[in-house]
């Protein structure tokens, strides 16, 4: 029988016969207890090591080299390391078999290899059944708990898959693409499906969607794979809009042929948008493989571990690597053929210390440490603890370029090469990933075919049978961000009505039947679950719209002050009143009289004074004073007086005919809303009116027939819509102000989930607010004409408060105060000399009071008396000198 295995020198493939399985399969039910461990000897000069590499594939080829060089260089002294290869590429369950047989024939002391996790599991059984150690290049992407129970004596010569996955992740959010495809070969056996769940939930973390799942049978059971891959390429391009594709894990061969197929569809390559991202198991072999693989992939982005070159234990190995490899177009080691020479490694080191049992060499492995060419060797929980550090490249041509480092540690950031900058680094230009538009598919855009307002959006060419020509506010703003993204020639698209609600449009977006929905549309949460909205291009609420009524009142001349400034004028008045009557009534006879006639009197004057009409005579120089500061309050009071209250009656002053929600579902009133709107829903969900009292109506005009005939008491309108309408009939209605506390998204457009052009529309709408385009477009939508101006709400004019006037009144009120002093000063003297005249027939008092009382006795009586009988004496004086 032939030997089931490959010497150091000699490369043969396992021959297997039905007698052989049988056999095997005998062996398999016999009690095999711990023979394997007394077989082996550690402590033998020839020390034996299994491998189980694919030896046809470049790959295999490399490690086979590099773990000679190794057994040549890392030796015990006086020892030999002698390697044992077996072909990997058969079936698993006959690769477990022949490493069984190879470790009872040549008492291996441990068994490397194997990057199929499925090969990895039942040679780690029968290393279990033998006692013998096996190293793994292969880990699953989820490391369970239980895999240090179930294979006791395996280490993985490898990292799980979440570093990986964690740095896909981070350049899609770099490039800021917001849905992927996902492409992956199935292994043969159905695989270890962890890489794509744990793709699923970084992408997931990061608010990106799997848009499809493209998975591919394993070559080895495809008869013409080229034939399937073109096929499910046309498929998935018809399909989806998505152009980032992510190709998970697969065999080169498969990639091979995925990336011609995708280049003659033109999905891949530097002109296009698409963008494609590879992981290391790919990427680490580009190195190796045909140019013209290379040049289908150009512009792939791939994931290549990181590692030093530099250091004199690499420089060494590399010359003896090409030395071995002169041969071959590309002869400098990868990263397999680093960590084949680093297992190599770890197995001499470890065996110099053990002693003549497996459980020695395994912790002897598992407790060493050192740096290897493929970097620190340190193993945790049986598996290297040392995160991977991975280079990001870029394939251009025939060759790669490296664009940054990607590190677990770096906060999700990409590190420039030459900036040191944690950014999305390298490329000239970073794909949309999404397919654009062109002449022989352009984009489909979705606009409502009755819309409310027409202002918004109006087929203006619907008679016609050369197609819909659309215009209107929604319409124009579009227009104007594609001039704004420079999009005028290249972006493809065309219109289509649709008499559907709102909500069916935005539908119709999201299950792909159109690109986009232009128009009217309110942004809501429930419908950006579904699309990709943009900024919105118009302020958005609700607004009760009501008919208007007139705030014309009887008390109208009241409006123009304040009460404030009314009260403070009537004091002024009374108190000017009294100084008047104090200062001209000595020596006045006009202010004579009774008491009622002088109180009347003092009250006439005052009065006329406001209207500069009084009649009788001043005599005192200080009442003069007086009445000019009073004169001058009074003529300002009337000249602000008569311009407000002209203002007021000369704008229309109107007022809600409805002032509250409250009232309207209190008295069960109907209100109405637009039709196929989210509106209707609102008032009965939110706000709460009953469905009975909601009236939804699908014409602007009805408005008016239903305001009219009392068929609604209000209107609820989004806010540009209200705008749009107070616009039109300005005269008959206005919006009340406390709805506008119900606030909505706005107006957008609506794109696919994913669409780069969600994001570069909202940029251009940001630019036209930004430069003041977008005000002007909507001033001239919603300004009311000028016969509209003059309607205003009642709030509008406003009566004039004391702060206009409080300086005026005071220095008023302070003239009249001095004038009095002085008068009362002058009173006082003249009462002082007239009581030191009569003092003989005058009873001094001690009191203050009986002392004022005299005083204003004097003042009313005496004063008068004694100037009238001083004006007698000289009168009769003059008569008898004459």
């Amino acid at each position: 029988m032939s030997n089931p295995f490959i010497t150091v020198c000699t490369v043969l493939r396992p021959l297997f016969s039905p007698v052989l399985v049988y056999f095997v399969f005998i062996l398999f039910l016999l009690p095999h207890g711990h023979h394997g461990a007394q077989a082996n000897s550690y402590k033998n000069k020839e020390i034996n090591i299994g491998v189980i590499v694919d030896v046809n594939s470049s790959i295999g080829k490399e490690e086979q080299t590099a773990m000679i060089i190794a057994a040549q260089n890392e030796a015990p002294k006086g020892r030999n390391v002698s390697l044992h290869f077996l072909d990997s590429s058969r079936d698993p369950q006959q690769v477990a078999s022949a490493a069984e047989n190879l470790m009872k024939e040549k008492k291996l002391i441990a068994i490397i290899g194997m990057h199929s996790w499925q090969k990895t599991a039942l040679v780690a059984d029968v290393g279990n059944r033998t006692q013998v150690p096996v190293l793994s290049f292969a880990s699953p992407a989820i490391t369970s708990p239980t895999i240090q129970l179930r294979w006791p004596l395996l280490i993985r010569m490898a990292n799980d898959g979440s570093a990986q996955v964690k740095c896909m992740a981070d350049i899609v959010r770099a490039c800021n693409w917001r849905r992927v495809i996902v492409i992956y070969e199935e292994d043969a056996y159905g695989g270890d499906s962890g890489m794509s769940a744990l793709l699923a939930e970084a992408l997931q973390n990061i608010g990106v969607e799997i848009e499809y799942r493209l998975v591919l049978p394993s070559v080895s059971y495809v008869s013409n794979a080229e034939g399937l891959v073109q096929k499910e390429l046309v498929k998935l391009e018809n399909e989806t809009l998505c152009r980032v594709f992510i190709v998970l894990q697969s065999s080169l061969t498969m990639v091979t042929n995925l990336f011609r197929e995708a280049k003659k569809l033109r999905l891949v390559g530097g002109e296009t948008e698409s963008a494609w991202i590879i992981p290391d198991s790919i990427t680490n072999m580009l190195d190796s493989v045909d140019k013209s693989i290379m040049s289908s992939m150009n512009g792939t982005i791939g994931i290549k571990t990181q590692y030093s070159n530099h250091n004199k234990e690499y420089v060494k190995f590399e010359k003896r690597y090409r030395a071995n490899r002169s041969e071959e177009e590309n002869s400098k080691p990868g990263i397999y053929a680093l960590r084949a020479y680093d297992s190599i490694k770890v197995i001499t080191r470890a065996i110099k210390c053990s002693s003549d049992d497996s459980s020695s060499l395994l912790k002897n492995i598992l407790s060493d440490s050192f740096s290897g060419l493929s970097g620190e060797i340190r193993f945790e929980g049986k598996m290297l603890s040392q995160n991977p550090k991975f280079k990001i490249v870029k394939v251009d041509g025939e060759k790669s370029n490296e664009l940054g480092i990607w590190t677990p540690d770096n906060n999700g950031g990409v590190k420039n090469k030459n900036t040191k900058e944690k950014a999305w680094p390298g490329l000239d230009k970073v794909p949309k990933g999404w397919a654009m538009p062109s002449k022989a598919k352009p984009m489909r855009i979705v606009v409502p075919a009755h819309a409310m307002f027409k202002e918004f959006v109006v087929d203006m060419n619907r008679n016609n049978s050369n197609g819909e020509i659309f215009g209107g506010f929604s319409i124009e703003i579009f227009h104007k961000v594609i001039e704004q993204l420079n999009y005028t020639d290249t972006l493809q698209y065309i219109f289509e009505s649709n008499s559907g609600s709102y909500d069916d449009l935005v539908e119709l977006v999201h299950n792909k039947t159109f690109d986009a929905a232009v128009g009217d549309i309110t942004i809501l949460s429930n419908r950006s679950k579904n699309v990709e909205f943009t900024q919105p291009y118009t302020e958005s609420g609700l607004t009760m719209v009501v008919p208007a009524k007139s705030k014309e009142s009887p008390w109208m001349f009241m409006k123009p002050f304040t009460r404030g400034v009314w009260l403070v004028v009537a004091f002024i008045l009374i108190y000017t009143m009294f100084i008047v009557w104090f200062l001209e009534h000595p020596s006045n006879p006009e202010f004579k009289g009774s008491l009622k006639d002088q109180i009347a009197t003092a009250m006439w004057f005052a009065f006329c004074s406001l209207f500069f009409a009084h009649r009788e005579r001043i005599d005192n120089h200080l009442t003069r004073v007086v009445i000019a500061v009073w004169l001058f309050l009074v003529f300002v009071l009337t000249a602000s007086y008569t311009a407000n209250l002209s203002s007021m009656l000369t704008i229309q002053s109107i007022e809600p005919s409805v002032t509250s929600m409250e009232l309207l579902k209190r008295n069960n009133l109907t209100v109405g809303c637009d039709k196929g709107t989210f509106v209707g829903n609102y008032l009965k969900e939110v706000l709460n009116f009953s469905s009975t009292n909601i009236k939804e109506i699908d014409r602007e005009e009805k408005y008016i027939k239903e305001f009219e005939s009392k068929g609604i008491s209000a209107a609820f309108l989004e806010a540009p819509y209200a705008k749009v309408f107070l616009h039109k009939y300005c005269k008959g209605y206005i919006a009340d102000s406390h709805t506008a506390t119900y606030r909505f998204g706005g107006f957008g457009f609506a794109f696919q989930k994913g669409s780069p052009f969600a994001r570069e529309f909202s940029e251009g709408i940001l630019r036209l607010s930004e430069k003041g385009d977008l005000k002007m477009l909507e001033i001239d939508l919603t300004d009311p004409p000028n016969e509209c101006s003059m309607s205003v709400s009642s709030d509008e004019t406003r009566s004039l408060g004391l702060q206009s006037f409080w300086g005026l009144c005071l220095i008023s009120f302070s003239t009249s105060t001095i004038c009095f002093l002085l008068s009362l000063i002058h009173l006082i003297k003249n009462y002082q000399r007239f009581e030191e005249a009569n003092r003989g027939s005058v009873t001094p008092s001690g009191s203050v009071w009986d002392k004022a009382a005299r005083i204003a006795m004097y003042f009313y009586d005496k004063e008068m008396g004694l100037r009238r009988a001083q004006s007698s004496s000289e009168l009769s004086l003059v008569m008898i000198q004459s």
